[in-house]
């Protein structure tokens, strides 16, 4: 007899609680019968709240220095300190203002996300020179993984003429679906990594330095791709183009 159990889908949607609480249930006893898998699905949560953590990382030098919450609470306190005196009203007031410059904060934030942040975030985790292969799964477990959630965009790219073989890749998730990043090395040990996501509008073509890092990044149909890697490697801006297809 044949056993219930869930899609690929269905455990990622899991995974970022995007699941019905019903079903939620449903895939939570399910696990609980399924150690193997519920190790895999705890690996992916670590995963996810890795990313979210650089990619947070990443976005806190958008935020302009007289919005950064130390500095405004900070401020708030030498406000109460001088307004002790002042009728309930105009504290009213303050705070009233107070909320809708919070308002104003995250959307200028939202405004200003860089690009690809969870890019370079996975990168920096998963495929930093000097570390062990990210994720440690094999090219020929990832063709199948990719194919299912990307279809013909997840067909893993040849770099053998540009000098790069790919090692391994890390399965990762975001709150669009499911992502994926590809660790290609050198035989002098470079690395370079792409990086394939859900397309959201956010998502265009160009390419951004980011500390020692250059990410170039493009998007086709509903995927967005990220090419990742030391901005002293040159052969990128070869591969790039390669990449997308001119």
């Amino acid at each position: 007899m044949n056993r219930w159990s869930p899609t690929e889908e269905e455990l990622h949607a899991y995974v970022d609680g995007r699941l019905a609480a019903e079903r939620h249930e449903v895939v939570r006893q399910w696990l609980r019968g399924q150690p193997g898998q519920a190790a895999r699905i705890e690996a992916w949560k670590h995963d996810a709240e890795a990313l979210r953590a650089g990619w947070a990382r990443d976005l806190e030098p958008a935020v302009p220095a007289a919005l950064q919450p130390h500095r405004l609470r900070a401020q708030l306190r030498r406000r109460r300190r001088a307004r002790l005196g002042i009728a309930a009203s105009c504290l009213l007031a303050l705070g009233v203002g107070g909320i809708a410059g919070w308002q104003w904060r995250d959307m200028r934030l939202m405004k200003e996300q860089l690009p690809m942040a969870d890019a370079v975030a996975a990168y920096r985790l998963f495929a930093s020179d000097g570390g062990a292969v990210a994720g440690d799964i094999a090219p020929a477990a990832l063709k199948p993984w990719l194919r299912t959630h990307f279809g013909a965009a997840g067909e893993m790219p040849d770099l053998s003429a540009q000098g790069f073989r790919l090692q391994a890749g890390r399965l990762l998730s975001t709150t669009e679906g499911a992502a994926a990043m590809l660790v290609y090395e050198d035989a002098h040990g470079a690395r370079i990594g792409l990086y394939l996501r859900p397309r959201t509008p956010r998502n265009t073509t160009g390419e951004r330095r980011d500390g020692r890092l250059l990410a170039q990044y493009w998007a086709e149909g509903d995927t967005a791709f990220a090419l990742v890697g030391p901005a002293t490697q040159g052969r990128m801006r070869e591969i790039a183009p390669l990449l997308r297809g001119g």
